[in-house]
């Protein structure tokens, strides 16, 4: 496929609605209305990101918590077909997530990746549980480009600068990532957060499963713990196919371009910005994140 038709296909399958500012991947204010009235459940578990911070991660480490290590029970279906997004749509498939969400049984896990202020009121109403993951800006924006250069869901990102500016700006879907990452972390003082960051669970996997565990009100042996680290660790997810989306279609993940899974190690961004590209985000971060208590690392 000639690039200017690969342009074109990235195009014609965006999906995006801004709401209070927010370019959220919604088809419609009708759909928009439904998810501001979605009816959460006192059991439900939220998993909440900003994109390419860790979801699919900590979606599979949930599972396997859920299904007490099974791995088989956590390959019958891909990650995407086991647990929806309250608002996401995928343009793959023939029903919406939100419908999806609302005929399962409890109890539920659902993903989101709307800010926190954009959440169903019924989710704070029910108490229900959630876990946020933040990720370092830097690793975040560069695994997000790549994303926006394999999907057909988002517009092409042109160059790496030219997405380093939207990004700083915050016009980019789902919105700033320093909104995102600072009102959730304001909410966490409010409601039931879990507030994980993406560079502890790399660095001591065991230890954050074991947050999460408490969180959840569940014990797990030692022995099925270090058997879901194995098999949540990057390497052995990358070669599976219910978690590495190369099950979906390839028009709309073309691992050809990139894959879904790429490197996953905190970091990496200094393979890619510039001198110059690095002393212009940190300038920016520094004044967006002043009077925060919230600090990230972006290499171990």
């Amino acid at each position: 496929m000639a690039q200017a038709e690969k342009m074109e296909k990235k195009s014609s399958l965006m999906n995006v609605l801004e709401i209070d500012g927010v370019p959220l991947p919604v088809i419609s204010k009708e759909i928009w209305a439904r998810v501001c009235h979605f009816q959460a459940r006192p059991d439900d578990l939220i998993l909440a990101t900003y994109p390419k911070s860790g979801t699919t991660w900590i979606h599979e480490i949930l599972d396997m918590i859920h299904n007490v290590g099974d791995v088989e029970k956590c390959q019958r279906a891909t990650s995407t077909d086991r647990h929806p997004f309250i608002e996401l749509t995928f343009t793959h498939k023939e029903k919406l997530d939100l419908d999806w969400a609302i005929e399962m049984p409890s109890p539920r896990m659902l993903k989101t990746h709307l800010p926190s202020h954009l959440i169903p009121p019924s989710i704070w109403k029910q108490n229900c549980k959630i876990i946020y993951v933040a990720r370092n800006p830097k690793d975040c924006l560069v695994s997000f480009y790549h994303f926006h250069r394999m999907t057909s869901m988002l517009p092409d990102p042109q160059s790496l600068e030219k997405f380093l500016e939207k990004f700083m700006a915050g016009n980019v879907v789902c919105g700033s990532w320093y909104d995102h990452v600072k009102g959730w972390w304001a909410a966490k003082d409010k409601h039931q957060i879990l507030y994980l960051f993406y560079e502890d669970v790399k660095k001591n996997p065991k230890r954050e499963i074991h947050k999460m565990l408490e969180f959840l009100g569940k014990t797990l042996s030692e022995e099925v713990i270090d058997k879901i680290v194995y098999h949540t660790s990057f390497d052995v997810m990358k070669q599976n196919p219910m978690a590495n989306q190369t099950a979906l279609p390839s028009h709309i993940f073309d691992h050809s371009i990139s894959n879904f899974m790429r490197k996953g190690m905190p970091g990496d961004w200094k393979n890619h910005f510039t001198v110059a590209m690095n002393e212009t985000f940190d300038k920016h971060y520094k004044k967006m994140m002043a009077g925060t208590t919230l600090t990230f690392c972006t290499e171990i």
